[in-house]
């Protein structure tokens, strides 16, 4: 059997790179689309928890700033999502509910959901982010040491919001009835007793 002209192999190759690029063009087409959704129906989800907290008077901050990703006819409860036309909700690369409030060394608590990429994958994770104290280093002096919680981890073309949104809830509960009681201690043992432990760091 004669083996294939130099015209013949490359054809053969060039088709099949052909099928293989518009496969991953339809694959990445689809992560991003549904990146785009999930994040604006998340930067939805977060604002509502903030009028949440800030109806008992917990001072949150949110980022983004909200004035970016929403519409506003009276701060900051009649309000409503900017369009994808307005803000370009697929290029967000994270979200997050940081406690602000001065007592019981609650500030720097967060809630975040953080997109990232791993071996050319899309990824969603979400943390729960609190300081546990201080440290003294040597050269630094004193420093707070923040502990990251997984709450969930997951490539984009698989997270389901429905999952992220039993997690989210759960969360949320315990994180307002620790304010409620004026107990920090009740969401960060819900945390430890509930979630994987994540990266630890000064700041």
């Amino acid at each position: 059997m004669a083996s294939k002209t130099g015209d013949d192999w490359f054809e053969a190759l060039d088709a099949e790179l052909e099928k293989k690029t518009e496969q991953i063009i339809k694959d990445v087409t689809q992560s991003d689309k549904k990146r785009e959704d999930m994040t604006k129906t998340l930067l939805g989800d977060m604002w509502r928890i903030w009028l949440r907290f800030n109806r008992i008077n917990v001072p949150f901050r949110i980022e983004p700033d909200p004035y970016s990703f929403a519409k506003f006819k009276t701060y900051p409860n009649d309000w409503e999502l900017k369009s994808v036309d307005e803000f370009d909700y697929g290029s967000l690369n994270g979200i997050s509910l940081i406690d602000v409030s001065p007592t019981q060394n609650r500030t720097g608590d967060a809630l975040k959901i953080i997109y990232y990429d791993k071996n050319g994958e899309a990824y969603i994770k979400i943390i729960f982010e609190f300081c546990e104290g201080e440290h003294y280093y040597k050269y630094a002096g004193w420093k707070r040491i923040f502990v990251q919680y997984i709450l969930y981890d997951a490539p984009v073309k698989k997270a389901k919001i429905d999952d992220i949104h039993k997690i989210m809830g759960d969360v949320i509960k315990a994180w307002y009835e620790s304010h409620l009681r004026k107990n920090r201690d009740i969401i960060l043992d819900h945390i430890r007793s509930k979630y994987v432990k994540g990266e630890e760091f000064p700041q």
